[in-house]
């Protein structure tokens, strides 16, 4: 059974976020001896988001990473999954790909590392991609189904104090109701054998703060955990991304206050301008907390804990500007008792840029160094 949110007045949220943080998304008793994270970062682009198979793929992600964030100061990895990575077109189990799944599980083990197990991208469903056919085809949600049963049979022999699973990264689908009754059916199939197994769920639309209120969370169960992303303002985030539609802006941003100035927009192609317009252009760390009100709100009267499991910002942003979001972002999570993973380990948004470098400065700042 599930049950649906009542939909909560804005000032109500507001409300709740400027309270004591000690009151917001604190885990029971009972589940503060269980699975509890505060900082981690994903494990991006190793199995998930990418070609690479064999010795490059073995290669990317070792023993020595797990014990490198040990030492910085991270308790948990966000390990993203696709179904190209771990499953052959025929539903076949690639079996490196699980074995290296699992060779990864012990190591954190090992090192006292919890990790969530992220099932990031499905053949029927990418985040960004315009046609999604496990909305429209019970087939595509069957396959859903058995990635979960056997990512269970896999991985149902670690301790539910060291591994949890996220149902699917960023769904997007028109009608909310077709992420609720996906969730519920999945929840249903992992708790036949796995009762006690922490289960990350997200909201529809990318896992957007704005889109919790349309979320149904499964009833008496204490073994959730709810999770947003946060990469607002967009502007500044995904400056000169290669992948949006703001990519040929190439002028300064700023933070905080006014993202992109007027007098930057003047001599810009009346599309592209159009297009940066349609984003937030103002943020300031009460923006942040703002953005940040409804999921804690909900996670508050659900008594439930809460999780940012994806938040970052890309390197073409100037340094001042990157680190006081960084800065701003970190500390409206950490006032309100949210655990959270930074977006990514390694490449655009890492603590290990593309030249392979330690971003030091930012390093720092996460974990207050």
């Amino acid at each position: 059974m599930v049950k649906k949110f009542l939909l909560l007045p804005t000032a109500l949220l507001l409300s709740f976020l400027f309270l004591s943080s000690t009151t917001f998304a604190l885990p029971s008793k009972k589940a503060a001896k269980g699975f509890v994270i505060k900082r981690g970062t994903n494990i991006s682009h190793w199995l998930s988001q990418s070609e690479a198979r064999g010795d490059e793929r073995r290669n990317y992600f070792t023993k020595k990473d797990v014990k490198y964030l040990v030492g910085l100061g991270f308790d948990h990895i966000r390990i993203p999954v696709d179904e190209m990575q771990l499953w052959q077109e025929d539903g076949e189990q690639d079996k490196e790909g699980f074995s290296l799944l699992q060779q990864a599980l012990e190591w954190c083990r090992e090192y006292n590392l919890k990790a969530v197990v992220d099932l990031h991208i499905l053949r029927s469903h990418h985040f960004n991609e315009k046609e999604k056919p496990l909305w429209t085809q019970p087939a595509a949600q069957e396959r859903f189904f058995q990635c979960w049963r056997d990512l269970s049979n896999a991985l149902k022999k670690y301790p539910v104090a060291d591994v949890a699973y996220e149902l699917m990264n960023e769904p997007v689908a028109d009608d909310p109701e077709d992420w609720n009754k996906l969730v519920e059916k999945a929840v249903a199939i992992i708790r036949k054998t796995e009762p006690k197994r922490k289960l990350v769920i997200g909201s529809n639309l990318w896992q957007s703060p704005d889109t919790f209120d349309k979320l149904r969370i499964p009833e008496n169960d204490e073994n959730i955990i709810l999770s947003f992303h946060m990469y607002e303002p967009f502007l500044l985030t995904h400056h000169e991304a290669s992948w949006t539609r703001i990519k040929d802006y190439k002028g300064p941003v700023n933070y905080p206050g006014v993202i992109v100035k007027e007098e930057d927009l003047k001599n810009l192609p009346d599309s592209l301008r159009k297009e940066i317009l349609k984003n937030k252009n103002y943020y300031t760390k009460e923006t942040i907390a703002a953005h940040f009100a409804k999921p804690i709100a909900i996670a508050k009267q659900y008594k439930l804990p809460l999780y940012c499991g994806e938040w970052g910002c890309l390197t073409t942003v100037p340094d001042a500007a990157r680190f006081q979001w960084f800065r701003d972002v970190k500390s409206v999570l950490e006032e309100n008792n949210i655990a959270w993973a930074t977006w990514e380990y390694k490449s655009d948004f890492g603590i290990i840029n593309k030249k392979g470098q330690e971003e030091k400065e930012l390093i720092q700042i996460l974990m207050g160094k």
